[in-house]
């Protein structure tokens, strides 16, 4: 059998693992992905995807034939040599990586040295090298995932790089997961385990490094008169910066930059290296959710019995997650204020139930919006773009504030009709 239709097997069928079961099934691979949870398994079976990423759900279903979901790992290791391990790696209390899920997979694996585990799980570096002194024929390869949600079968398909970590003995199946990928003629980046780990968590780290210094610069922006909006387009012009990543708004959340930025400055901690930048960026971060406040204390005085819309709940559109979202600190901070507080997101809505204390989940923006004596516009959907602000928007809120904290919404149109507009950085 030839390298490009070679079995697959994925262990672990959250959002990472199930992007890369169907778009492996998508290039022609026969795939076997497994996960603990028999109900998740059931209803992807049945071609029930639980998770929001847009044109999953319709790619599941047209690889069906080729897409095996099992609750029992022998199905994999039967059918599967390259056993590509998407797990979570959560942080512990200690800040360091909780890699009990991928010990499990280890445990499962028992002594075979016909199978190599393909890491995508982010997992600390010096991870793979533990694993091979501890279990030395065990096959391990690095393959980290560079997936944006909203856009991760775009991302698989058609990525900047393909990074395949993998040291002297496991190089035959290092051979093996870069041909895999030879049908997407991008980069193949070919190093060792240590140096593909530390792509990964020095990536995200970076990136959230660009999005804490444009929001910096945004604070200082509205205090010096300048606007950010036009700052980052005159610096991303300059293709040694670039534009990405520059966009000024109220910090970023998600799966992945939380997590990363924290486990790359633990792990120059625990080497005694005292990592000042990411300290800064994780600080920056925080303080800028909470900076949305004092905005709307500036024209609204104490927020005591203030009602409060949020319109967006996902910490970017395009999914449903909301790990670290923005949306959860400012709802217990304006609820600290006193503040009442409802919420609306198009497709999250029922991923918060119980964790916004007392605020209400709307059924629609509009019914977030009436009887408001603000607007925080928190996730960048495209349906509050297309809102009736001048008209229905502007006659149900009791006060025609709004506070953008993506810079999203037309500024100009919203003061003509009225409104009192606060950006980020503007």
């Amino acid at each position: 059998m030839s390298a490009e239709r070679e079995p697959i097997g994925v262990i672990g069928v959250g959002w990472v693992g199930l992007v890369t079961a169907a778009c492996f099934a998508e290039l022609g691979h026969e795939v076997w992905a497994r996960d603990i949870v028999a109900e998740k398994v059931e209803s992807l079976s049945r071609g029930e995807v639980p998770i929001h990423e847009p044109g999953l759900a319709e790619l599941v279903m047209e690889n069906a034939e080729r897409l095996h979901f099992t609750t029992d790992m022998t199905e994999a290791l039967k059918h599967a040599r390259l056993l590509f391990v998407c797990v979570d790696t959560p942080p512990t209390y200690s800040g360091d990586a909780d890699l009990s899920r991928v010990e499990a997979v280890l445990g499962e694996l028992g002594d075979s040295t016909d199978h190599a585990l393909v890491m995508k799980s982010t997992v600390p570096v010096g991870t793979g090298r533990s694993i091979q002194r501890r279990r030395p024929g065990t096959g391990y390869v690095s393959n980290p995932e560079f997936l944006q949600e909203g856009s991760a079968l775009k991302d698989f398909m058609n990525p900047d790089r393909v990074v395949v970590g993998a040291d002297e003995s496991s190089q035959p199946f290092a051979e093996r997961v870069a041909a895999l990928y030879a049908p997407l003629d991008a980069p193949v980046v070919k190093t060792d385990v240590a140096s593909a780990e530390m792509v990964k968590l020095a990536s995200n780290a970076f990136l959230a490094t660009k999005i804490s210094f444009i929001n910096e610069i945004a604070n200082v922006s509205e205090d010096l008169g300048a606007d950010v909006s036009e700052v980052a387009r005159g610096m991303g012009l300059d293709d040694r910066i670039g534009p990405k990543f520059l966009q000024a708004g109220i910090g970023y959340g998600g799966s992945c930059f939380p997590k990363d930025v924290q486990a790359l400055k633990q792990l120059a901690g625990n080497t005694g290296y005292h990592f000042q930048l990411l300290t800064a960026v994780i600080e920056v971060n925080e303080l800028q959710k909470r900076r949305t406040i004092g905005k709307l204390q500036k024209h609204l005085g104490p927020l005591v019995g203030k009602e409060v819309a949020l319109l967006g709940l996902a910490f970017k559109p395009n999914t449903d997650d909301i790990r670290e979202a923005t949306s959860l600190v400012l709802s217990g901070r304006l609820q600290g204020e006193g503040a009442n507080v409802r919420v609306y997101d198009p497709v999250a809505g029922q991923r918060v139930e119980g964790l916004l204390g007392g605020a209400r989940i709307c059924a629609s923006a509009l019914e977030a919006v009436d009887g408001a004596d603000a607007v925080v516009l928190v996730t960048e959907w495209p349906e509050f773009g297309e809102l009736d602000w001048a008209g229905e928007v502007k006659r149900r809120m009791r006060e025609p504030l709004v506070v953008d904290g993506r810079n999203f919404l037309d500024r100009d149109a919203l003061i003509q009709a009225g409104f009192t507009y606060e950006g980020i950085g503007r």
